[in-house]
């Protein structure tokens, strides 16, 4: 690891002035940063630590929803009994990702900006569109088992690891952020980017801009009842996604009055399954309307030499996640 500088500033104003000077990063829990810097991928000249500004609570907003702090821990925030009562699919989802340990230092913010990566991105010794602009994507024509069928383009097909975006972008939260510029708001999804030609940028922050927070509307409470995160991985535990999905749907005497899908593992950020949302909507709540609704929506999957599989077990997975949910056999 190359040499760097260490600096903890005593409030935002002070972070964010810091980051704003080059070759600045945050510094957060540091479960994905440091790893990247360990391997030469990340070589920051200075670190600006904000674990330890004060955004480490988890407060109660008008009408039911929540604010949670940036920093805090993956591990409390899935221990949290108002999580667990009104977001189950956000708790689930945060507990299927990585292991306790790492869960106990990771961070909101962290999580969320984790970078979107595969194994060529990892090693410097490779081209990667993401580390080097232009010098192309060599997962394409090499190991894309795990990698995108959705929104990726000719310069890149990671997928995003956060287990817990997909969640947040089921729920519609929203990511409060602070920068040079003042303070704003971007929803999930819509932090995320797609790759399209220009691979090298994750999310749609500014320089400097700091996550501080992230607002989560209130979920009705027939959505909270019948919701849930699925995960398909390799192994039982510590692995990625290959796919996953937060569902929440509201049933009422058969009908689908409303319902929240997202997906992981399938694309560069998590993937709101609108299209599947507006087939699910006002219709029956049966097997054959869930797998429409999933077909729906993965009509748009551009798969790759050996990732095609993942076509067939989305649909599955959304078909049989929902069908559950709505207490029926898939």
């Amino acid at each position: 690891m190359r040499p760097f500088a260490y600096e903890r500033p005593s409030d935002v104003d002070g972070a964010v002035a810091a980051v704003a000077q080059p070759g600045t990063m945050y510094l957060g829990g540091g479960t994905n940063l440091v790893d990247l810097m360990k391997l030469g991928v990340e070589t920051p000249e200075r670190l600006v630590d904000v674990s330890r500004l004060p955004f480490d609570r988890i407060e109660e907003r008008p009408g039911g929803g929540l604010l949670i702090g940036a920093a805090v821990r993956n591990s409390d925030l899935a221990a949290d009994r108002a999580v667990r009562e009104r977001y189950p699919l956000l708790a689930l989802s945060l507990l299927s990702g990585a292991s306790g340990q790492l869960r106990n230092i990771a961070t909101t913010g962290g999580n969320l900006l984790q970078r979107t990566r595969c194994a060529y991105f990892q090693d410097v010794s490779k081209p990667c569109n993401k580390r080097r602009p232009g010098s192309g994507c060599p997962a394409r024509e090499g190991d894309h088992r795990n990698l995108a069928i959705l929104g990726h383009s000719a310069a890149c097909v990671a997928t995003h690891p956060s287990d817990m975006a997909v969640a947040l972008a089921a729920i519609g939260a929203e990511v409060h952020v602070t920068g040079l510029e003042g303070e704003r708001t971007i929803p999930i999804p819509g932090l995320h980017r797609l790759p399209g030609g220009d691979a090298q940028r994750d999310t749609v922050l500014e320089r400097g801009e700091l996550v501080t927070a992230v607002e989560l509307e209130p979920l009705a409470p027939g959505l909270a009842a019948r919701s849930t995160y699925r995960k398909v991985r390799d192994r039982a535990s510590f692995s990625f996604a290959v796919v996953s999905v937060a569902a929440a749907l509201e049933v009422d005497e058969g009908t689908v009055r409303d319902c929240r899908i997202a997906l992981g593992g399938v694309a560069h950020g998590p993937w709101r399954a609108w299209r599947a949302e507006e087939t699910l909507r006002g219709g029956p709540a049966t097997p054959e309307r869930f797998a429409a609704a999933a077909e729906a929506e993965l009509v748009q999957a551009q798969p790759l030499r050996d990732n095609a599989f993942k076509v067939p077990l989305a649909r599955n997975l959304i078909t049989s996640t929902l069908a559950s949910l709505a207490g029926e056999e898939a």
